[in-house]
């Protein structure tokens, strides 16, 4: 059985909330978009990419051709409507089919993956800063902190198909298994281990967990919009 909870929220700065979300447990199809570019450029972004990601994926396509497809789609429109400011998106999402999963991801909204013997992250950030650890060129302790820790190396919309590097892992479902897709929202103003004491509470509902992971973002400062899904295998 699948138990799922879902929430965004604009947050205490910002006047749009250009994130948006996806949750069907019927399809087994779970994502969180940020939309980036401003003036409800964002806003359109992460609406195209979620609709057309979830329509191919209604289609039997994978989700590296789903979010291919809607990269494609995106890009067709910001040619369409020619602008100054950027129309892009990052996407996190989660396909559950049978006895396994598969999660795919471009640029820096993540996806964890809780189970009896802690969280960890199983996307890798598409960002300035996790390439400068992966280089060695910056401490990971660090890296929270960096002042370009926002500066995305890859996006839907923005990177050119060819370039695009669409992040993947699958695995075996289990009993007990808990993911949480979140867009950075909520991983900047709350750190990985409060947010793994919250995932692993088995006194409230997977909704409630969600409700929690969002007023803790709040309270830290709200500074940029916040979206989070948590899915629970049972």
């Amino acid at each position: 059985m699948i138990e799922f909870g879902h929430g965004t929220h604009v947050g205490l700065r910002r006047t749009r909330n250009e994130d948006t979300y996806y949750a069907d447990a019927a399809l087994g199809l779970f994502l969180v978009a940020d939309g980036m570019g401003g003036h409800q450029h964002g806003e359109v972004a992460s609406s195209l990419v979620r609709d057309a990601v979830a329509d191919q994926v209604w289609q039997g396509r994978s989700l590296i051709e789903a979010i291919r497809t809607a990269g494609q789609r995106l890009l067709d429109q910001s040619r369409d409507q020619p602008s100054p400011l950027p129309m892009g998106t990052t996407i996190a999402s989660l396909r559950l089919a049978d006895d396994s999963y598969e999660v795919a991801w471009v640029g820096d909204s993540r996806i964890y993956l809780w189970q009896h013997d802690g969280m960890r992250q199983i996307s890798h950030d598409h960002s300035l800063v996790q390439e400068l650890v992966a280089a060695g060129r910056l401490d990971p302790s660090l890296a929270s902190v960096h002042p370009q820790r926002n500066v995305v190396t890859q996006a839907l919309g923005i990177t050119a198909i060819d370039q695009l590097h669409i992040g993947m892992a699958r695995g075996r479902l289990e009993p007990g298994m808990r993911f949480l897709l979140c867009s950075d929202g909520l991983t900047e103003e709350v750190s990985d281990g409060e947010i793994a004491r919250m995932i692993a509470r088995n006194h409230i509902a997977a909704q409630e967990c969600v409700d929690h992971l969002l007023l803790a973002a709040l309270d830290a400062n709200g500074s940029d919009n916040i979206t989070a899904i948590v899915v629970r295998i049972h």
